[in-house]
C-alpha cells in the first residue's frame, strides 16, 4: 500500500508495522531478538508491528536496530536555504586583486611583469661574465 496524505492514521500505523515485520523477517530475527537489539520490550515490538501507537523514542530504537534510521532524512528533510540566505552566507565577493607587498610580488610575479617593475625601481643586476644576463640567475 502507498501512504499518502489521504491515508488514515490507523492505516499508516498498520502499514508501517507490516513493513517492519518484513524487514525483521528478512533479517531472520524474532520479535524477542529485535526487542533485545533495540533495547525495548518485546511487548513494544508486538504493539508496533500490530499497528498500535508506540512512543517516538521506541520507534527510533526499533528503526535503528533494523538499519532504517537513515530513512528519517527522507521523512523530514532539512529545509533548503533561501537564495537570500545563501547570498548572506557567501559574504562579499572580491571584485579586484589586493595590493601586495614587494616581497610577495617578487615570489609570484612572472618575469615579464617583474622586469617592468625593476625598471621603475632599480637597475638590472650587474654581471661579471661576458654572457648576457638572464632572469633567475644570481650573481
Amino acid at each position: 500500500m502507498r501512504i499518502t496524505n489521504q491515508t488514515t492514521d490507523r492505516a499508516v500505523l498498520l502499514e508501517i508495522g507490516q513493513r517492519a515485520i518484513s524487514v525483521r523477517i528478512d533479517r531472520n530475527w524474532t520479535q524477542a531478538e529485535l526487542a533485545h537489539e533495540a533495547g525495548v520490550s518485546k511487548r513494544t515490538v508486538e504493539r508496533f508491528e500490530a499497528g498500535h501507537s508506540v512512543q517516538l523514542s521506541s520507534l527510533i530504537r526499533v528503526c535503528r536496530a533494523l538499519g532504517l534510521l537513515s530513512a528519517f532524512d527522507a521523512l523530514i528533510p532539512l529545509p533548503a536555504a533561501s537564495p537570500i540566505e545563501l547570498l548572506k552566507l557567501q559574504g562579499k565577493k572580491r571584485q579586484r586583486a589586493s595590493k601586495r607587498s614587494p616581497s610577495q610580488s617578487s615570489r609570484s610575479a612572472s618575469p615579464e611583469k617583474e622586469a617592468g617593475a625593476d625598471q621603475k625601481t632599480s637597475q638590472p643586476p650587474q654581471t661579471h661574465s661576458t654572457e648576457p644576463w638572464q632572469w633567475g640567475e644570481d650573481s
